[in-house]
């Protein structure tokens, strides 16, 4: 099954300059959302709070995403099938706080 692997618990390593490499088409594609912020290559923040950043084990790369309120999803990101969710899942995301915004910037 492609998508959510785990809510976070088990320790990975962080994503070094080799995997980093290896994401490099899925970081491009992060990096056209405009509410997401690159503090460092493959760390993203969403507004003032971390949002996405990956890791790597011998099981493959991983993305840890903030999908809920308070804790990271963890999601296998090794295929561009896997990728493809991983970045739908942000733009769904993304989306639910849109309309939010914009009803807050209506009320005033």
């Amino acid at each position: 099954m492609v998508g959510l692997v785990s809510r976070i618990g088990d320790r990975v390593k962080h994503a070094g300059p080799r995997a980093i490499e290896q994401l490099a088409p899925l970081l491009l594609r992060l990096r056209q959302r405009e509410a997401l912020q690159e503090k460092r290559p493959g760390v993203f923040y969403l507004r003032s709070r971390a949002f996405l950043h990956f890791h790597e084990d011998a099981a493959g790369l991983f993305a840890d995403v903030r999908l809920h309120a308070v804790d990271f999803d963890r999601m296998r990101v090794t295929t561009r099938k896997e990728q493809d969710v991983l970045v739908r899942k942000i733009d769904e995301k993304l989306a639910e706080l849109t309309p939010a915004r914009a009803q807050r910037a209506t009320k005033a």
